[in-house]
């Protein structure tokens, strides 16, 4: 189960209304159409808009962090400072990643048991 790096990016420019507009448009009310795959695309996609809206910003890697333990601490510390909007999105699309990777991890184990028994 891999983590997103738009889960750990806060985003900012984005008021949660618009947020809440987007994810509504892409997975239906109460994202009756959301699935592992296109929750993975519409991540993705986001994480695109985000790095391709700092493009024109220098980009300047200053990570001390040495494991992905350090990393995840650096997240959670970084916001509880952030704008309340920004933090409520980080935390959605964090826990939407990795909630539909657990889903993902429990179909392929379904879907290995199947076709396992199928070569026996």
């Amino acid at each position: 189960m891999t983590c997103s790096l738009l889960a750990v990016t806060i985003i900012t420019g984005v008021k949660l209304d618009e947020f809440k507009k987007v994810v509504t448009t892409e997975f239906g009310p109460r994202l009756k159409n959301a699935t592992p795959a296109n929750v993975r695309e519409f991540l993705d996609r986001m994480q695109l808009e985000v790095l391709q809206n700092k493009k024109a910003e220098r980009i300047v890697i200053n990570e001390s962090a040495t494991s992905y333990e350090e990393v995840i601490k650096d997240f959670f510390t970084r916001i509880l400072d952030a704008p309340k909007e920004d933090a409520v999105m980080a935390l959605w699309m964090l826990a939407l990643d990795l909630s539909f990777a657990a889903i993902e991890y429990q179909y392929e184990e379904r879907f290995a048991n199947l076709f396992r028994e199928q070569d026996d």
